[in-house]
């Protein structure tokens, strides 16, 4: 497929980027590149073929959503620089 400078500047403007021309003929080099590897895919007969999810089977490494106490307030608030027992105290902005 062929993208010309000309349909790059016209995205560019879409994205609100302002690419030189040289950029603009660099990029159209790459579009077209990546879309040729596309077809180059979309011509392989994946018939019969499982899909694939992931190429590697491993278990999750994130522990599940639970809330957990992980800290005491008192050893949280010692770090603090001021604190009223129960809360940090920080100063006043506006």
């Amino acid at each position: 497929m062929k993208i010309s400078p000309e349909q790059v500047a016209r995205i560019a403007k879409l994205a609100r980027l302002e690419p030189d021309e040289a950029k603009l003929t660099l990029f159209a080099g790459q579009f077209e590149s990546i879309l040729n590897y596309m077809d180059t895919l979309n011509e392989l007969d994946t018939t019969g073929l499982e899909p694939l999810y992931s190429p590697v089977t491993h278990a999750t490494v994130l522990r599940d959503d639970v809330a957990v106490k992980t800290a005491r307030r008192d050893d949280v608030l010692s770090n603090a620089p001021e604190s009223d027992g129960q809360f940090f105290v920080v100063p006043r902005i506006v």
